[in-house]
This record gives structure tokens, sequence and C-alpha cells, in this order.
């Protein structure tokens, strides 16, 4: 009886061995990757050159899967009911895991229980920009201009709860001055109405207002992150302007769904690390005022829950929700 028991655990273990998807080696086939943006967008094609350098590595294709929508809550959605195998992944990002969870309270996935931190990959500050046309020279002129005005200034966002209107928010409250907002479906018509003027003052990542800074249709009077950029080295921090606490670095990392097995996400961390590492990653990263920072599993999971902890205080003193 006990050799019959034996025996047919053998079996078994050899039956599952043959079955699709198995395999001692990680990984065997094509990982998908939820990129929660339109394609095309510039995370988008970050993400794509991260994906390619892993497949040139692993020997496997890695595939980008866009689902926009929902503030990225569709994409995290889809991999928190994926297989926890490893071939499933968000692109996720501090609205994902940080900002959503603090505005929706009817949000459908748990940040922390319902995901496994791989690394992160990249962080980005944001430029406060005003258009050309605009009487203020510095942030000092421009909250002096703010309280000239019985209605003070209007700021556009890229949508409610996006980091330009939590950064915008962050300041209305630090200058103490009477600010308007004004939120967009997205940061290129928020880019585009602030250019034209019909609105004051952005806060928008470099990514997507860098040319229109070089060609001098928007101003920039300060930077959001605690040290200056490279690539804007005149550029105060908002901090030495003289508002500290205006502060947010937009990081954006990997996830795979909860239940991973340990030494899969220990491989996935080091394949994505050492991709955007890459020099030719790295470089694009950093053209676009923005920085590549990767980590350990436990070391993002630390940034998740601090800074969940800590933006979720913020939207919860200004008052922000969107249901």
């Amino acid at each position: 009886m006990i050799r019959f028991k034996t025996k047919t655990l053998t079996v078994g273990l050899l039956l599952f061995a043959a079955a699709p998807g198995f395999s001692q080696t990680f990984p065997s086939r094509p990982i998908t990757v939820v990129v929660p943006f339109t394609p095309g967008a510039s995370t988008d094609v970050i993400m794509r050159r991260v994906g390619q350098k892993v497949s040139e590595s692993t020997g496997q294709p890695v595939i980008v899967d866009n689902r926009a929508g929902g503030g990225g809550t569709v994409g995290a959605m889809f991999v928190k009911q994926a297989a926890p195998d490893g071939y499933t992944l968000l692109f996720g990002h501090a609205g994902t895991h940080a900002i959503n969870p603090a505005m929706m309270s009817k949000l459908a996935y748990d940040p922390i229980k319902d995901f496994q931190p791989i690394t992160n990959l990249m962080s980005f500050a944001s430029v406060l920009v005003v258009p050309k046309d605009s009487p203020a020279n510095s942030v000092f002129e421009l909250v002096a201009l703010a309280k000239s005005k019985p209605d003070g200034l209007t700021y556009a966002s890229q949508g409610v709860g996006s980091g330009g209107h939590l950064l915008g928010e962050m300041f209305r409250v630090k200058a103490g001055v009477k600010m308007v907002h004004v939120p967009y479906r997205g940061g290129a018509p928020a880019i585009l109405d602030t250019v034209a003027g019909r609105t004051d003052l952005l806060f928008a990542s470099y990514i997507t207002a860098g040319p229109f800074i070089r060609d001098g249709r928007l101003r920039v009077l300060g930077f959001t992150s605690l040290h200056r950029s490279n690539q804007l080295p005149d550029v105060p921090t908002m901090s030495e302007a003289g508002f500290s606490g205006v502060e947010l670095d937009y990081w954006f990392g990997i996830f795979a769904p909860a239940g991973t097995p340990d030494s899969i996400v220990r491989k996935l961390n080091e394949e994505f690390r050492k991709a955007a590492r890459a020099p030719e990653v790295a470089n694009a990263i950093g053209g676009q005022a923005a920085e590549v920072v990767t980590g350990t599993p436990e070391a993002f999971t630390d940034l998740v829950q601090t800074e969940g902890g800590r933006l979720g205080k913020i939207i919860k003193d200004v008052g922000i929700t969107m249901e």
C-alpha cells in the first residue's frame, strides 16, 4: 500500500511537470506587462524599452498590454485577477498604489494585499510652469499675483487626483492663496490651454512640458523634487523657493499578483533592475528629467506603504475625492 502511494505520487509529479506552463526555469514563455496608459505615452515608450532589455536577457518576449482608464484602476484590476505565476505584471505607479486608494472609497483592490511589489524603476518630479506672457518670473511673484486678484488664479491639472492636482492643492494651502482647479482629460490638453493662457499655471512632468519650455511658450518657475534636476540646473526646487512640502516624486514600478512565488519575484527583480540600468534605457529616462530608481522587493513594499500614508493624509486634509 505504501509502495502504491509512492508510485502514484511519482506519476502525478511527472504528469504535473509535463503540464503546459510548468517549467523549472523561469521564464519559459512570454511575459505580459500591463501598462495603464494609452500607447505612445512617454511612460509607455520607456516601459517598452525596459521590456526589450528584459527580453534580450531572458530570451522570452515581453509583451506590453495597454489597458488605460480609471486612473490606472482598469489595468490594476486585470493584474490583480491574473494567475500569480510571474507571467502577468503591472507597470504600477504612485496613482494606482498611493493616490487612488486614498481618493476612491469603493476601490476594488487593495494596493498592499492584492499585489507583490517587484521593484521600482523610475521616478520624476514636476515643474511649475506659467504661460510666457505671465507677469510672474518666480514662485514668489506668482504668489503675489494670486494675492492681488480677488478670485485668485486658475491652475490646470491632468485630471482629478492626478499629480498636478495634488501639487496644485499643496501649493494653494502652503501659499495661503485662492486658486481654482481646472481638471483636464490628460496632460496634453492641460498643457495646451496653459500655453494659450487660458489657465494661469500648471504642475506637469518635464516629459510633457519640456518642448514648450524649450521653445519659450512656457516659463518654468520651480521643481517639485528635493534636489534640482540635471536637465534644469538653474530652476530652484519649491523648497528653495520658500515652499517646502510642495514636493512629489511620481514613481513607477513593477508589480505581480499577490501570491507569486518568491523565487520568481527575485528573478523578476533581477531582470527589471538590470534592464532599467542599461545605458540606453537610463539615458532615455534621464533625458526626461526623470531618474532610474530601483531596489529590492522589500524596499519597494516600504515605499508603497510610506507613500500611501503620506499622500493619503494630504488628500484627506485638502478633501479630494473621486467616486
